[in-house]
């Protein structure tokens, strides 16, 4: 009898989990807004390499005041495919974002691609996003 306690106790849990993960992970849609796009261009603060999207945070002046911004991206092993890692955003890097507002305004993105002052361009390895900025381009 222990056993199969302590067996639907696991199962339990595992759902508890599962359950949990499931509401964080979110559809582009229902969070990010097609029709918003937004240009950031700043200063990264901080560049967290977490599951299931990472975040880059920068800080954007905009009308003599500083907003920090929070920009979706990829999960990691995403970005790994496309030659980022922990350490290609460090503190302090100039970079300039295009991406889709959040729907309820608050200084939250997502975004395909970033650009550095010279030029360089990488892919933040967000699947949906990229789709999006296709479509954009071609005017969908």
């Amino acid at each position: 009898m222990l056993k199969s306690k302590m067996g639907a106790a696991a199962i339990g849990a595992v759902l508890t989990v599962t359950a949990i993960g499931a509401t964080a992970h979110h559809s582009f849609a229902t969070e990010f807004d097609r029709n918003r796009p937004v240009r950031l261009e700043g200063t990264v603060s901080m560049f967290e390499w977490v599951n299931p999207h990472s975040w880059i945070h920068i800080d954007v002046n905009r009308n003599g005041r500083t907003e920090r911004w929070r920009v979706e991206g990829g999960a990691p092993s995403a970005l790994l495919r496309r030659g980022w890692n922990r350490n290609s955003l460090p503190g302090g890097t100039r970079i300039i974002v295009d991406a889709f507002q959040a729907r309820d305004g608050d200084t939250r993105a997502s975004a395909a691609e970033i650009r550095f002052p010279n030029g360089r361009e990488l892919s933040l390895g967000n699947p949906t996003t990229e789709a999006v900025a296709a479509a954009a381009r071609r005017g969908q």
